[in-house]
């Protein structure tokens, strides 16, 4: 398609992915399996993108091997929950029938996946599953590597260090491509696509920090600023999961990382500042429970008896615990070696004194069963959680991505007026006469949401940390870069703060307690009626809120 206006360098494909971590990969293999062109956008590198680029030690897998536990029916009855808007055909479809599959690709690409003596999958049990789903990965730290040769054996094109900006729609509200910029060059960028699969994640992680004040030595990709959901806003899809999907873990104490998956499943037992076992008061998995639950639990005992906490793992198998020191919390993430040699950890002879960590705030674009928003051509693939989520869900949206551009022709005119706006928006911090670092807007909304929106809040507070996040939008017209890696920055800082203001919106909407990380100490009680999604979009800039 010609341009009547100077939109940068074009490209063009059939189907566009933005976002290459493990839920991109999944949609660049399924969309390729098409036999249609790819091209997978992000503003990093195919090799090392989205969380699984930071490593990840368990991919989980219902494989039909044990059991009723290990059956399609189990994963539904476990996910398939009304307030997640997981319908059982999005589970059988997007999730478990690609498990075995892409698991046994990424063996293929030389992930070494546990096994046990007759040949199956080593498995073991967490976060409150009725079964045995996770199988150990060893080496961990090169997955994301072997997941970025998967996608160029599969012949997807890569377009690296491309920041999205816009997702494109045309004349008739299709989605048919996107904006970006090159971060290392500055180079303004048009995509044009007969459908388009965001895969940006689900969470944005620099919204709060953990015991570190370090937002970058925290527990999930740092990087992540819940772009998908931003864009994917703006561009008229719904978004969902904003009011429950805000998630913390326990953290060994002053360092940020993930494990706890590993930790628990061990047998660890978590004990309060007097020596109290007391996890199995808030689950009856006890510390194998729902994460929400170890959170909550531990936030209660926290005021009750305050620091410090600890796993303690002294009564493990001592082979179990030698695996997950040196073989799976490194494959989560590399340093943690260095750091349990700097800090004299040892599972297996002393307690690992650990703390709540920060908080993240997310949620995901509302789909259908085929994966696809609210705005014609435009799929999500980061729906499911953990990395296997990610991957298959991509791989469904992928799927069915590719399917749809097989049978189209391409789309009508997109507005070329409006493109030119968004470039000059996003590059209008290196004009910017103002003073305002990325830092210091970042740092200040650190400074709001854990303190109005932390594991306990109300709607007096909630209320003033959505003025408090407007005022701070205001002050983003102020921010100044230096550079293009400040300019990537700022626009990152201004994505977060988008993410904050809907997460608190949504938030006040759900007036209960018990069904999320954090409680509301004016609705205290659990209340049926809300057991079902909310819903937040646009409709001609005005903003909508909805229970699904």
């Amino acid at each position: 398609m010609k341009l009547s206006k100077d939109c940068g360098t074009v490209f063009e494909t059939d189907v566009l992915v933005i976002g290459a971590g493990a839920s991109g990969v999944g949609a660049a293999l399924g969309a390729r399996a098409q036999g249609v062109r790819v091209l997978i956008l992000d503003k990093g590198k195919l090799e090392s993108a989205g969380c699984a680029g930071g490593g990840n030690d368990h991919y989980m897998a219902v494989l039909d091997e044990d059991g009723p536990t290990d059956e399609l029916p189990a994963l539904q009855k476990f996910y398939s929950k009304p307030v997640d808007r997981f319908t059982p055909g999005m589970i059988e479809k997007g999730w478990y029938q690609h498990m075995r599959h892409l698991a046994e690709s990424l063996e293929d690409y030389g992930v070494k996946f546990a096994k046990q003596p007759n040949g199956r999958y080593l498995r073991t049990q967490g976060f409150g599953q009725p079964g045995k789903w996770w199988i150990h990965i060893s080496n961990g730290m090169d997955l994301k590597r072997r997941m970025a040769r998967m996608v160029l054996d599969a012949g997807a094109e890569p377009l690296n260090h491309c920041q999205a900006l816009r997702i494109l729609t045309d004349d008739q509200g299709r989605a048919c491509g996107a904006l970006a910029w090159n971060v290392l060059t500055g180079e303004r960028i048009t995509i044009l696509a007969k459908t388009v699969v965001s895969a940006q994640g689900r969470s944005a992680t620099r919204a709060s920090s953990n015991s570190t004040g370090n937002p970058y030595n925290v527990w999930m990709y740092p990087y992540n600023t819940s772009a998908g959901i931003v864009l994917g806003y703006e561009a008229g899809a719904a978004v969902t999961s904003l009011d429950t999907y805000q998630r913390a873990t326990m953290e060994p104490k002053g360092y940020g990382c993930p494990g706890m998956n590993g930790i628990n499943s061990s047998g660890a037992h978590e004990l309060s500042a007097i020596g109290e076992r007391f996890m199995p008061r808030y689950d009856k998995m006890a510390e194998n429970g729902v994460r929400n639950n170890q959170i909550r639990g531990t936030f209660i005992e926290q005021g009750k008896y305050g620091n410090p906490f600890y796993m303690d793992m002294r009564h493990c198998d001592p082979d179990v615990i030698r695996e997950l020191q040196f073989e799976l919390m490194p494959g989560d993430k590399a340093t943690f070696g260095d750091w349990a040699d700097a800090t004299g950890t040892d599972f297996q002879h002393k307690p690992l004194e650990v703390e709540i960590g920060e908080l993240i705030y997310g949620g995901m674009l509302a789909v259908d069963d085929h994966f696809e928003t609210r705005v014609p051509d435009l799929f999500s693939g980061s729906v499911f959680l953990y990395c296997s989520g990610a991957m298959c869900g991509g791989y469904e949206a992928g799927v069915q991505a590719g399917r749809r551009a097989l049978g189209s022709e391409g789309h009508g005119p997109f507005d070329e007026d409006q493109a030119l706006a968004t470039f000059a928006d996003a590059f209008a911090p290196l004009r910017s006469e103002g003073s305002l670092t990325y830092q210091e807007l970042e740092e200040a909304t650190r400074n709001v949401m854990p303190y109005y929106m932390g594991f306990q809040r109300s709607e007096a507070g909630m209320s003033l940390a959505a003025e408090k996040i407007s005022f701070l939008a205001g002050e983003a017209k102020r921010l100044h870069a230096a550079s293009w890696r400040e300019l990537m920055r700022c626009i990152e800082s201004r994505e977060i703060l988008k993410v904050c203001g809907l997460a608190i919106a949504a938030s006040r909407e759900r007036r209960e307690s018990g069904r999320c990380v954090y409680a509301r100490v004016d609705f205290p009680d659990l209340d049926p009626d809300m057991n079902r999604p909310l819903l937040l979009w646009q409709e001609k800039g005005v903003a909508r809120i909805a229970w699904d």
